[in-house]
């Protein structure tokens, strides 16, 4: 079992910036791939950046240049900057090995981006 615990979400101005965390724990394996995943009211989960044990990084198109994914070993990190109200959601880490769906989830953290 892999264990995952979030922080770091809140309310924040359009336009401002907002960094998410969370840890992994417990039996690790390897390959794997770590990531953020969002959920918006009546809508379903998206993915919006994964980052490999090897570093190798992917993201939703509409996060793009706004985004950053990091990894410090078994802490993956989201800076996200330029928020808009569209990026109003709950945030869910995930951890997963390679070609498969996520095996693991935290318990979600909420970032509302309004004024």
């Amino acid at each position: 079992q892999v264990q995952l615990a979030e922080s770091g979400g809140g309310l924040v101005q359009p336009g401002g910036p907002l960094r998410l965390s969370c840890a992994a724990s417990g039996s690790i394996f390897s390959p794997n791939a770590m990531g953020w995943y969002r959920q918006a009211p009546g809508k379903e989960r998206e993915l919006v950046a994964t980052i490999t044990n090897f570093g190798v990084t992917d993201y939703a198109d509409s996060v793009k240049g706004r985004f950053t994914i990091s990894r410090d070993k078994n802490m993956v990190y989201l800076q996200m900057n330029s928020l808009k109200p569209g990026d109003t959601a709950v945030y869910y880490c995930g951890f997963k090995g390679f070609g498969v769906p996520v095996d693991y989830w935290g318990q979600g953290t909420q970032v509302t981006v309004s004024s």
